[in-house]
């Protein structure tokens, strides 16, 4: 099969050795350059996979739903939740099969969990915990990242995957949330020599509940000192399961934990899981089924995230 990724940043690095391992062919697109996305729209694909940053997603996604391509598009989703209905209203519209990349659904670890769950191993499941704190943006030049008005910010970097995570594992859509949100590096170095403040949060604490009855509290924090290991519990009626970097670990009263052990290797963890994706996409495109997740979950995240933007309460300055 013959894929156009368009953006070149982890479209290039994580995106294009995913499909190559699986066998397609692949070319890199600049998002920028607007002549050559309306060509890759227009060529010989069978998948345009959108990685441009946020604020070119619509642009980009409904490019090539004119086109008549089939769509995967990186998350969050486009801006807001606006955004994310149109594309999703204007790709069913079209009946082509579109995807959102919410790919460590195809994780080993969460996997495991997602096994465990849907067995009963806990009962019935009533809350989820999920914290980390690492330093990945701590020492990163000022870019669309830190621009709320473009996208940005670690709610939509890495809180898109764990609300989708959390709507996955649990079963059930969010029907309310709240928190707060925090800049902790607020002001970054240009890449030029000056400073640029910040828009958009680096870190974050807030709840969810469900139309279920379960309950969720995610905290995370991108510009921490150091990273700490990340912890993510799920309490049930009839046990817990606690999750670290690389195991998950089953709890039960009056018998012994039950540990899996997985990778420790982060980047080798994210490739197992991104060529996973890509493995059920192409067996998507191929028997023409629509699978998940696709933009109806990326609307759904967006919907929660733009909740938790109008919600979010920030702390007081010094």
């Amino acid at each position: 099969m013959k894929v156009a990724i368009i953006g070149r940043g982890f479209g290039s690095y994580a995106m294009k050795p995913a499909f190559e391992g699986a066998g397609w062919d692949v070319e890199l697109v600049p998002s920028r350059d607007d002549a050559a996305v309306a060509a890759a729209c227009d060529g010989p694909y069978d998948l345009i996979a959108v990685h441009s940053p946020p604020f070119q997603h619509r642009e980009h996604v409904m490019k090539a739903i004119a086109a008549g391509k089939d769509v995967l598009c990186d998350k969050p989703f486009g801006k807001n939740g606006a955004e994310a209905r149109e594309m999703r209203d204007a790709a069913k519209a079209a009946g082509i099969l579109h995807f959102v990349n919410f790919e460590f659904r195809h994780d080993a670890v969460r996997a495991k969990v997602e096994e465990l769950l849907r067995s009963g191993a806990i009962g019935t499941l009533q809350h989820a915990s999920y914290l980390t704190c690492n330093n990945f943006m701590r020492g990163r030049d000022h870019g669309w990242l830190n621009e709320a008005e473009q996208g940005g910010g670690w709610l939509g970097a890495l809180g898109s995957h764990v609300i989708d995570m959390m709507r996955w594992q649990l079963g059930s859509d969010v029907v309310d949330c709240g928190g707060m949100s925090r800049l902790d590096v607020p002001v970054r170095p240009d890449g030029k020599g000056g400073e640029v403040a910040g828009t958009a949060a680096d870190a974050f604490a807030f709840w969810m509940t469900f139309a279920n009855g379960a309950t969720a509290t995610i905290e995370a924090a991108s510009a921490s000192a150091v990273n700490l290991p990340q912890r993510v519990v799920y309490l049930g009626t009839n046990g817990a399961i606690e999750v670290g970097d690389s195991s998950v670990t089953l709890l039960k009263e009056g018998s012994d934990p039950e540990i899996f052990e997985f990778s420790a290797d982060a980047g080798a963890a994210m490739f197992s899981a991104l060529g996973g994706w890509v493995g059920a996409v192409e067996q998507a495109l191929t028997t023409r089924t629509q699978i998940t997740p696709s933009f109806d979950d990326g609307v759904a995240v967006g919907e929660v995230m733009d909740m938790l933007k109008e919600r979010f309460v920030s702390p007081p300055s010094s």
